[in-house]
């Protein structure tokens, strides 16, 4: 599978949130409302969760390789530099 395309937008709010990605796979698959968060160890992505009813926090989407996690979070950050410059 590969990424083929990555779109970041910046978030304007004060907080850890600092911007949203969306990511195709393959032409044909896309992952949208991944958070760029910034950690106290650098920025970072929390992929696309929904609240279960005990409270906790579930991913829908996610990478399931350290390879793909890490090629990922290579190209959102980059993008969004790409907007900082």
């Amino acid at each position: 599978m590969h990424i083929t395309d990555v779109q970041v937008r910046r978030v304007d709010e004060a907080g850890r949130m600092k911007a949203i990605a969306s990511v195709v796979f393959n032409d044909v698959f896309v992952v949208r409302d991944i958070r760029v968060i910034e950690g106290d160890d650098g920025r970072f992505l929390a992929m696309p969760s929904r609240k279960l009813p005990n409270g906790e926090y579930r991913d829908v989407a996610h990478p399931i390789t350290a390879d793909m996690r890490e090629q990922l979070t290579n190209l959102v950050l980059e993008k969004l530099a790409e907007l900082d410059a």
